[in-house]
């Protein structure tokens, strides 16, 4: 995709959305700054993860049975 089809598309999809490009372009690098944001979090988290003891939790007995409705 060239600069050309970019630039057409932001426009197609801003006019349709009632939007302005550079409105657009804001929404679209904010929601890419969250995305990364999120990755960021996700990875700090993966890297504190304790394998033992998840394991030991997951085999801990259970409490009680489903309640009816909950079976899913």
């Amino acid at each position: 995709m060239n600069i050309d089809e970019i630039k057409r598309g932001i426009e197609c999809v801003s006019k349709r959305d009632g939007t302005g490009i550079n409105q657009f372009v804001a929404m679209t690098a904010a929601e890419k700054l969250a995305a990364l944001d999120a990755e960021d979090y996700f990875r700090s988290r993966i890297a504190r993860v304790d394998l033992a003891d998840f394991d030991r939790i997951m085999s801990r007995p259970g409490g009680e049975p489903p309640r009816e409705g909950d079976e899913r």
